[in-house]
């Protein structure tokens, strides 16, 4: 008998930093200090949690740990009956003698740290010792938003590569304690279009969405679409090295938001400047493809199916997290949910669906560059300083017993009767 879609649930654990300041999403919800949310978490039916055991927040100083504060979380989940995922690095560059362009010490020190996790830790089971790589090198190394700022596609490039081989020596060491440790690797991913003049950027980056899978899987060879740009920048050795000793994932982690999908267009002057961008070769404006005419909403089906076409391996929802108003949440995660389920009837190895930000999240808006105290509520919502359940967490609470919420549950608000990504009202927020 075929296992049931499972629901799983994560806190935002972001540790990043700007400039010389850092942000820390544990303490900014106040999770930091309240040990009770795990029960809250489990009165929900949630029984595996994407939790964080970062390398930033453990290793005071090389080989000095601090294990108080994990140990005190991982024993209560023990007795919750909650199943950790536990992440190492979420976003961050790691403690701050290391750095995501150390092409030496930053992967090294991640397995070093994560053989101390798993050894402390033996019996769990999924890790996912780099939330996101690709993200994180964009913002830190090509986009310049985080530290360390740079703005360069070789830096870009040795970052991203600098964090597969902290996946890739991570998993080793976990498996050197834990032979059978499953490695659930997320990624943002999406669909990127755009207008016939930026078609060869859309190519690439479309590529590109795939790289953290694609190098973890030994696959970035000569035939790659990716291999020879990346040679240009002297990194085909390192390549070469990667794909001797692949770390496929065991689990396709797809993480997806409304603004995910990218729509590129040349048509510079329909958008307001700070929109407008280029590769070196051409200019175009990036936008949200959900807010394009010329982008039909393909919903989460046609992502559980490209990736699904592409990797042997079952794919789980790592983030379904929308910041919006409470029934639009309900509507985003049904979605999600009733398509995750679909795609299952059509022998799609969908494994689960995970309720991300259970308890918001702190200035996303910004892409964690400023300070604004700007909160997204999630299952739970902290603006009165205590965590209290929002209709989302009746949601998530019926899913958790195998209920459909079209079933005439009352959740104490309306589920929206369509999402805003698929209203015609969404074309008018186009930033022009």
């Amino acid at each position: 008998m075929r296992r049931s879609l499972e629901l799983w649930g994560g806190v935002e654990c972001t540790v990043n930093r700007v400039g010389d300041r850092w942000r820390d999403q544990l303490r900014l919800s106040g999770h930091h200090d309240r040990i009770d949310d795990l029960d809250r978490i489990a009165a929900l039916g949630i029984r595996t949690l994407r939790y964080p055991i970062l390398w930033e927040r453990t290793e005071l100083e090389p080989g000095v740990f601090d294990w108080r504060w994990a140990d005190a979380r991982m024993d209560r989940m023990r007795d919750l009956g909650i199943r950790p995922i536990l992440g190492l690095i979420h976003h961050g560059a790691g403690p701050a003698w290391t750095s995501l362009t150390d092409d030496d010490g930053f992967a090294e020190g991640l397995a070093r740290f994560a053989a101390a996790v798993a050894a402390r830790y033996p019996w769990v089971n999924d890790w996912t010792p780099v939330n996101e790589p690709l993200t994180t090198a964009r913002f830190s190394a090509l986009y310049g938003h985080w530290h360390p700022h740079a703005r360069d596609e070789t830096i870009f490039w040795r970052a991203l590569l600098n964090q597969i081989d902290g996946v890739r020596l991570s998993m080793q060491a976990i498996r050197a304690v834990i032979p059978g440790a499953r490695l659930i690797q997320t990624e943002d991913f999406g669909v990127t279009y755009g207008t016939e003049a930026c078609a060869e950027q859309v190519r690439h980056e479309n590529l590109r969405r795939l790289a953290t899978w694609d190098l973890l899987a030994g696959r970035v060879t000569r035939p790659h679409g990716l291999h020879a740009r990346l040679s240009t920048f002297g990194l085909g050795a390192r390549l070469e090295r990667i794909a001797i000793e692949p770390a496929p994932a065991d689990v396709i982690g797809l993480n997806h938001y409304a603004t995910s999908d990218r729509f590129l267009d040349h048509r510079l002057e329909r958008y307001r400047p700070e929109r407008h961008g280029g590769n070196g070769v051409i200019r175009y404006a990036d936008v949200e493809a959900v807010r394009v005419r010329e982008v039909e909403d393909g919903g989460w089906g046609r992502l559980f199916d490209r990736l699904s076409a592409r990797y042997s391996a079952p794919i789980a929802v790592t983030e379904c997290h929308l910041g919006c108003s409470v029934d639009q949440q309900i509507r985003w995660l049904s979605d999600c949910w009733e398509a995750a389920q679909a795609a299952r009837d059509r022998g799609v190895p969908v494994e689960a669906v995970t309720v991300w930000a259970l308890l918001g999240s702190f200035d996303w808006n910004s892409l964690l560059t400023r300070a604004d105290g700007h909160y997204e509520r999630g299952a739970f919502d902290l603006s009165s300083g205590v965590p209290e359940p929002t209709a989302l967490a009746r949601a998530v609470a019926i899913l958790a017993e195998d209920r459909g919420l079209e079933a005439g549950a009352d959740l104490g608000a309306p589920i929206a009767s369509e999402g805003w990504w698929r209203s015609a009202d969404r074309f008018d927020a186009v930033p022009t």
